[in-house]
């Protein structure tokens, strides 16, 4: 055994701890192997027994759930450090003051791959123990290789809600207003378009988050202006960029 690597008695304690505590925070491996910056498959193989624990794998899966798990005995294990507040880097809000943003949320744009379309999928809003603050996770994505999570930051100064992601520095941001009346959020996403190859573009676009109670029946994936639901969610679109929830300046270089 490689002296950085945890006897078989300590990475089985140290297996169930972690499967223990997915199972009572209710989070995926993926998002813990997010947090802990390693990656899911050396994750899944060392809870399987495939692969022992490195110290350094053990330290981060520590600071990720915020727990000691390496000790001789499972009682002496520390209990989790949550106050139910977020950082000040998201806003600072308890998890109290915003229950009522966690949800399911039918999440509509333009389709970056057919300009007539409107891209369609859900996006979960939930409270994180793990982390103490608010995350989001994309479902439902026809394109499931680009489904993105990340954090929500709620400031009171912008009265605006940030959904971020942030996978090795590339970064991919969502800014919407508060719930109107009818619960929905109009903003702006800005992101990076896939082109030709390894070619990557940024681009900006409109995006609507409807609460999924409002619209149960909605349909999912591209939606074209001869299908279902089409001019819905292009009303919505509309109303973002109208009213307007988000300003798009003239292209200055076209004039």
């Amino acid at each position: 055994m490689d002296s950085d690597e945890l006897s078989e008695k300590q990475n089985r304690a140290v297996a169930a701890k972690i499967r223990e505590e997915l199972a009572r925070r209710r989070v995926s491996r993926q998002h813990l192997a997010d947090l802990a910056k390693i990656s899911l498959s050396t994750l899944e193989k060392a809870l399987s027994g495939h692969r022992p624990f490195t110290l350094a794998t053990t330290v981060r899966l520590e600071e990720a759930l915020t727990m000691r798990l390496q000790a001789t005995d499972v009682q002496e294990i520390s209990p989790p450090i949550s106050n139910g507040h977020a950082d000040e880097q998201f806003g600072a809000y308890s998890r109290a003051s915003v229950a009522w943003i966690e949800g399911f949320y039918l999440t509509i744009r333009p389709s970056f791959g057919d300009r007539q379309a409107i891209f369609a999928y859900c996006t979960e809003i939930h409270w994180s123990e793990v982390s103490s603050n608010l995350r989001f996770n994309e479902k439902d994505r026809s394109d499931a290789a680009f489904t993105q999570q990340g954090t929500v930051a709620i400031p009171n100064l912008s009265g605006h809600i940030y959904l971020s992601t942030n996978t090795s520095g590339q970064q991919r941001l969502i800014i919407v207003s508060r719930p109107s009346i009818t619960g929905e959020m109009h903003g702006i996403l800005t992101t990076l378009q896939a082109g030709r190859g390894a070619q990557l573009t940024p681009v900006a676009a409109p995006i609507v988050l409807i609460p999924m109670k409002s619209l149960p029946e909605a349909p999912m994936g591209r939606i074209g202006p001869d299908q279902p639901g089409f001019e819905t969610y292009s009303a919505y679109l509309k109303r973002t960029v109208e009213e307007p929830f988000a300003i798009f300046l003239p292209d200055v270089a076209a004039q």
